[in-house]
């Protein structure tokens, strides 16, 4: 989601507000150079859809011209994983985990297996909500760690969501959705019976309980989201109130 799967990883570099001790000289140079790296690649894959569209004149099928991007650079989100697992960023590594494989499921096990739904609109609806998502979080998480986090990029981070999370929702539903008939059709990733391993697998059902599983888990997200505003805006907001 774009919050579960898709819209955002909210645990990544959130833990930097807390008052814990942050990563040593080298982790903190380190992370740096990769949130610096990630937030140039989603700015390439920006670029490559306004420059797509002002050629074309038309958004439709705006993903071939940032296809090897997106697979690059959402691939490469894999290291978050590791980062925590390592310690050197304070975030569960399950809730990580399971943020950042969903995405990489959606962008290879969905739509750069089943080629059928790369020119629906919903795939420009997610990479567009994902592509403002990451550029915003990789740059909060690259001033945080140089300790010059600008008031703009904290509101805009928590902010942003409340349209970003269901736009990159409804765009990974859709476009699961719309990949059923040709995942059915084909077989792909179904394994059936009999074969020697006495295993069957219905690649089929396993995306319609994709799907469903968007019900629990995405409020429980989008909502976490909207405390985690609360804590770190909400003062701000509450003193120019007062003003």
């Amino acid at each position: 989601m774009s919050a579960a799967t898709g819209t955002s990883k909210t645990g990544h570099g959130d833990g930097a507000a807390k008052k814990k001790k942050g990563p040593g000289a080298l982790a903190t140079a380190y992370l740096v150079i990769y949130n610096v790296v990630m937030t140039a690649g989603w700015l390439v894959i920006a670029v490559g859809l306004v420059r797509a569209y002002l050629a074309r004149g038309s958004y439709h099928g705006l993903y071939y011209s940032i296809e090897k991007p997106l697979k690059f650079f959402q691939t490469g989100a894999l290291l978050e994983i590791l980062h925590c697992a390592v310690g050197i960023v304070p975030s569960s590594v399950v809730l990580t985990g399971f943020q950042v494989m969903s995405r990489v499921f959606l962008t290879w096990a969905v739509t750069h297996s089943v080629r059928e739904v790369q020119s629906e609109d919903s795939v420009l609806l997610f990479v567009s909500a994902w592509t403002v998502t990451e550029i915003i979080r990789y740059s909060f998480y690259t001033f945080s760690l140089l300790n010059h986090l600008p008031y703009l990029i904290k509101w805009a981070r928590y902010t942003f969501f409340f349209a970003l999370y269901p736009m990159g929702v409804s765009g990974e539903l859709l476009t699961i959705y719309a990949a059923l008939p040709f995942v059915q059709k084909t077989g792909l990733y179904s394994v059936t019976l009999p074969n020697k391993y006495n295993f069957s697998f219905d690649y089929h059902a396993f995306l319609i309980l994709v799907m469903v599983s968007y019900i629990p888990l995405f409020p429980q997200l989008y909502f976490h989201m909207i405390r985690q505003r609360k804590k770190v805006l909400g003062h701000v907001e509450d003193y120019s109130k007062v003003e």
